[in-house]
């Protein structure tokens, strides 16, 4: 083998075996040393220049970026296991150890906005000049949050969270058992919100008969209930709980309040016939059997009484028109309407007022301050005169008032009644002081210097001279009696 002399020389001089230094690396090492020198160079390279003109790709090659590779991303993260990461690692030692070059966009930062300076911005951003947001993926919600809505709840951490006011589902309570463990617990709190809701899921879900037996043993529970069924106007329900109970008096109240929500007079009559017959107190039986006889009288008057007004023959429904219907009317209003309009019927008649005191037993009282403010309104003087004349076995006539004369002088000058009348009256009040006060504050002067000088008070007498007018009658009649040598001054 001919070589040349050059040959020969590097021949003899170079060795592919190296001595052995301490400052000498191993060849693997070396290598990945350059290799991580050239990738950091190069992404020095990429960051510098427009990232707009640089396609990046990921370590597949695909487009780092695009959705395929997010969908990949996300997939490999939330997916594999922390064994295959460890076996990944063993197998591809020398990719592991560089550094993993983070991607410009993901597929939330494509809908929401930038990750970082230098991405596309949003219209939100570009709007606005907040700085750019970072969005941080979204946890899952802690495993305890998703219980609000599992079946894993005992009952009384049901009852706990319905009083919290937290959304509850109590549809996971089917047997017998656990519903009535769920009211027990309820009524535990004490909390009548609480209760009610268990006893609307109890009521919707429970036949009437078992949900009947089991509130008859729980009193706080069943009161509850009744009152709910009263409030929502349940009245066949409350009818039905009722019967079941053997509450006879309940029962009959309860379905006489049905008839406020009859409007026809006709059928509201015949309705209260039939309540007549039921288990109420003997006090309240005598109730329902007055309103069925006033609704009856009221009906019956009622057509009278606007056939009369329409025909415009009767002088007292052409001087003062009514201005409301009887029917369904109170007694005591119906009695002032009857002395209103019909005072001086006969006794035999459905509209008299008399008539009326008889068959509903009204009390004097009540019947004098009715018929008074009546005829006072109407200025039937002659007729409160005669309200209140009584005669006696001798034949002498009196006054007499059950209501007393001071009331009646208030609503006699509350309806206007002249001077004379409301003098007349005041003199009728026993009590001195009370007659003394009314007369000085409804400037009846003679009452009050009548009164004066019976009492023989002076000085009273010379007050009061100051109140009235110079140079009237009151004023020559004071001066009269004060000058009077007949009379014995106290004062």
């Amino acid at each position: 083998m001919n070589r040349t002399k050059g040959d020969e020389e590097e021949y003899w001089n170079s060795s592919k075996f190296k001595a052995f230094t301490f400052d000498d690396e191993d060849d693997e090492l070396s290598q990945l040393k350059e290799s991580k020198r050239a990738v950091n160079s190069l992404r020095d390279f990429v960051d510098d220049d427009d990232d707009d003109d640089l396609e990046r790709v990921s370590w597949t090659g695909e487009p780092v970026g695009s959705i395929s590779w997010s969908i990949k991303e996300t997939a490999g993260t939330s997916g594999s296991a922390p064994e295959g990461r460890e076996q990944l690692k063993g197998r591809n030692s020398f990719y592991t150890q560089l550094p993993k070059p983070t991607s410009t966009y993901s597929l939330s930062s494509f809908f929401k906005g930038r990750t970082r300076p230098g991405s596309f911005q949003s219209l939100s951003d570009a709007l606005s000049d907040t700085p750019p947001k970072s969005y941080a993926p979204e946890l899952g919600r802690p495993k305890g949050e998703y219980r609000d809505y599992s079946n894993d709840w005992s009952p009384s951490d049901t009852v706990r969270r319905l009083r919290r006011g937290k959304v509850c589902s109590l549809e996971r309570f089917r047997s017998l058992q656990d519903k009535l463990q769920l009211l027990e617990e309820a009524v535990s709190m004490h909390d009548g919100n609480v209760i009610t809701a268990v006893l609307i899921f109890l009521k919707r879900t429970l036949s009437k008969e078992i949900l009947f037996r089991e509130l008859e043993v729980r009193q706080v529970a069943l009161r509850h209930f009744i009152h709910f069924l009263k409030e929502t106007g349940d009245q066949k329900l409350l009818l039905d709980l009722f019967r079941f109970l053997d509450r006879t008096e309940e029962l009959a109240l309860t379905h006489y309040r049905e008839h406020l929500n009859i409007q026809d007079p006709e059928k509201r009559k015949e309705f209260l016939k039939t309540c007549i017959g039921l288990p109420f107190s003997a006090e309240d039986s005598a109730h329902v059997q007055d309103h069925y006889t006033l609704l009856e009288r009221q009906i019956i008057i009622e057509a009278n009484d606007r056939h009369l007004e329409s025909a415009g023959q009767t002088e007292i429904f052409r001087k003062h028109p009514r201005k409301a219907s009887i029917l369904n009317m109170p007694l005591v209003t119906t009695l002032f309407y009857a002395c209103f309009y019909h005072y001086t019927e006969s006794e035999g008649t459905f509209s008299s007022p008399i008539n009326l005191k008889k068959t509903f037993k009204i009390p004097d009282k009540q019947y004098v301050l009715t018929a008074l403010a009546a005829r006072a309104k109407l200025r039937a003087w002659n007729d409160v005169d005669a309200l209140f004349t009584t005669k006696n076995w001798l034949g002498y006539t009196k006054k007499r008032a059950p209501i007393g004369f001071h009331r009646v002088v208030e609503i006699l000058h509350k309806n206007s009644a002249p001077v004379q009348i409301l003098q007349d009256y005041v003199n009728l009040v026993e009590d001195v002081d009370t007659k003394l006060n009314l007369a000085t504050k409804l400037k009846c002067h003679d009452v009050v210097i009548d009164t004066c000088r019976d009492l023989k008070d002076r000085q009273q007498l010379l007050a009061y001279r100051s109140k009235v007018d110079k140079g009237s009658v009151e004023e020559e009649k004071i001066d009269a009696i004060l000058n009077s040598s007949q009379i014995r001054w106290k004062n």
